[in-house]
């Protein structure tokens, strides 16, 4: 068998592959759920109180072009910051995707803080794929230059 022909059938059998099984793109069709909207607060009986500032753009839109036309942000939409499942800070939006979030945590020693996104719009939530470590009176981000990070779907 040569080579253009087994190039052929490698092609023809891709393409018979993806009728029957649908092949996907890693981008979801919908974001649509069913989330209320979250209560999440800071405690206040905290033993040591830090603070980080962190300025947010967020542009899920950019890393979902198909849904670029329907994603709006919202005055109803969330950022919050967490560190082992306690948040530790809350957000609400100031202005075109910027959000400026105080951190508090109960000591001064770290932790990987993990932030979660509220869409009103998408009544959905979206957790960052990259953690960072919590450092006390520190910044992070700038209006200028702000933190930017990825958001995905939280399953």
């Amino acid at each position: 068998m040569s080579m253009h022909n087994k190039f052929y059938i490698l092609v023809l059998s891709t393409m018979l592959l993806c009728t029957f099984t649908g092949c996907k793109n890693n981008e979801p069709e919908n974001f649509s759920g069913n989330v209320s909207k979250p209560t999440w607060s800071v405690p206040s009986n905290y033993d040591y109180t830090s603070s980080m500032t962190v300025v947010l753009k967020v542009d899920l839109a950019a890393q979902y072009p198909s849904l670029a036309a329907a994603w709006q942000i919202q005055s109803d939409d969330l950022l919050a910051a967490f560190v082992e499942g306690e948040c530790i800070g809350v957000a609400k939006l100031l202005d075109n995707g910027l959000f400026n979030l105080y951190l508090s945590a109960p000591s001064q020693g770290s932790g990987k803080v993990t932030l979660r996104y509220y869409s009103a719009y998408f009544k959905n939530l979206f957790v960052a794929t990259d953690a960072f470590v919590f450092k006390n009176d520190s910044h992070l981000g700038t209006i200028a230059a702000p933190f930017t990070p990825k958001f995905v779907v939280e399953k």
